[in-house]
């Protein structure tokens, strides 16, 4: 898969894994498991992007000892899970198109 392409899947993935609330690094990968495949490296690569872009915001607050992050989703961050649905329209388009030129359809 186009790297680019992943690249903006896996932001929306992770923006979608924390829309309905305040969550932390491996509860976003549990959370994504069923679905998707992603490694601990990738999910903070993407986090870092993400909170660049203001789709999100991080805190630190101590857990069992221990300092964790948490991370929350911005308005930015929920403009662009909404831009996605639309996108997706034609990412269908493109598929269909792909596909039928194969014979696939």
């Amino acid at each position: 898969m186009d790297i680019q392409l992943k690249r903006g899947l896996l932001d929306v993935c992770v923006l979608a894994a924390i829309k309905d609330g305040e969550s932390y690094g491996y509860k976003i990968i549990k959370d994504m498991a069923p679905y998707i495949k992603l490694s601990e490296s990738t999910l903070y690569t993407i986090l870092k992007r993400l909170e660049g872009a203001k789709m999100l915001t991080v805190r630190s607050a101590e857990h069992d000892g221990r300092l964790r992050k948490y991370y929350r989703i911005t308005d930015a961050g929920l403009e662009r899970i909404e831009e996605f649905r639309k996108e997706w329209n034609e990412i269908v388009s493109i598929y269909r198109f792909v596909t039928k030129e194969d014979g696939n359809d």
